[in-house]
C-alpha cells in the first residue's frame, strides 16, 4: 500500500499479555485478508508486561500492513480501541480481539453488508454474531444473562452487543460519547445516533493460548454501572434526524 492510498478498512486490535497469540492472528489476518487491499491492522497494546510488543514488532515480516501502538499503562479495552481507531486511516473500522477467538474472515462478509447500505450517513454498525460461544459454561450463562439485561433495558435490538467484532465507519464512531466499557454499548448508541443495525453470524473459536483478562464478577459489576449510564446519556442526547443548510 502507497502512502497515498487510502485504506478502505483498518483492523484494530486492542491486546494485553497476549504474546504468544500474537504471531499466529497476525498470520491468519494477512491470509483471510489477501483480496482486500488496501486495508491495515492497528494493534494497540494496552500496558502488556510480557513479550507482546517485541512479538508484533516482529509479526511485520508476515504482515507488513500492521501498525503498533503502545499505552504506557493499562487504560483498559475501550481506550485502547478509541486509541486504535483514532491512529486508524482507514474509512471502516472493523475491531477484533488478539487471542484467536475471533475469525478474521469474517471481515470480509461484514464490510460487503455495509457497502450494500450505500453511501449513507451516517453508516451502519456491523455486529458479529456469536451464536456459538466457545467458552466455559459459567461465562456462557454470564454473557446470556448480561446480553438479556442490556436488551431489556436499552432495547438495542441486539442479541450479543459484547460480541468483539463489530464493522462501522471511522468517522461515526468518533462521534460517540467516550468512557471505558463504550465497547459493550455500541449497538445502543450506534442507533441512538442514527446508524442501522446490522446482525452478522459469526463462527466463535476457543482462545489459542493464556485465558481471560476478566472475571464474570468484575464484567457484571461495572457492566450494571456501566447500563446506567448509558441509559442516562440516551435520554439526555437529542439527534436530529436530518441537517439542511438554506
Amino acid at each position: 500500500m502507497s502512502s497515498t492510498d487510502t485504506p478502505l478498512v483498518t483492523i484494530v486490535a486492542a491486546v494485553l499479555n497476549e504474546a504468544e497469540n500474537i504471531r499466529p492472528v497476525c498470520i491468519e489476518i494477512a491470509t483471510s485478508l489477501a483480496g482486500l487491499e488496501p486495508y491495515e491492522v492497528v494493534f494497540v497494546d494496552d500496558g502488556s508486561t510480557d513479550a507482546t510488543v517485541a512479538e508484533l514488532i516482529a509479526a511485520r515480516d508476515v504482515l507488513p500492513q500492521l501498525r503498533v501502538v503502545s499505552h504506557d499503562r493499562r487504560c483498559g479495552k475501550s481506550a485502547a480501541l478509541r486509541t486504535g481507531i483514532e491512529a486508524a486511516h482507514g474509512i471502516w473500522i472493523a475491531t477484533i480481539d488478539g487471542d484467536g477467538q475471533d475469525d478474521p474472515r469474517e471481515i470480509v462478509s461484514m464490510l460487503a453488508l455495509a457497502l450494500e447500505t450505500g453511501p449513507v450517513k451516517p453508516g451502519p454498525l456491523v455486529v458479529g454474531v456469536r451464536l456459538k460461544r466457545n467458552d466455559n459454561l459459567s461465562r456462557r450463562f454470564a454473557t446470556r444473562f448480561a446480553n438479556g439485561l442490556r436488551r431489556r433495558l436499552l432495547n438495542d435490538g441486539c442479541p450479543d452487543t459484547g460480541a468483539p467484532m463489530k464493522l462501522f465507519r471511522r468517522d461515526d464512531f468518533l462521534q460517540l460519547p467516550q468512557f471505558e466499557g463504550v465497547h459493550r454499548f455500541l449497538p445502543a448508541l450506534f442507533q441512538h445516533y442514527g446508524s442501522a443495525l446490522i446482525c452478522k453470524p459469526v463462527h466463535h473459536r476457543a482462545r489459542l493460548h493464556g485465558s481471560s483478562k476478566y472475571t464474570n464478577l468484575n464484567r457484571a459489576m461495572v457492566g450494571v454501572r456501566d447500563m446506567m449510564g448509558v441509559m442516562w446519556l440516551q435520554s439526555r442526547t437529542q439527534v436530529p434526524q436530518r441537517v439542511t443548510e438554506s
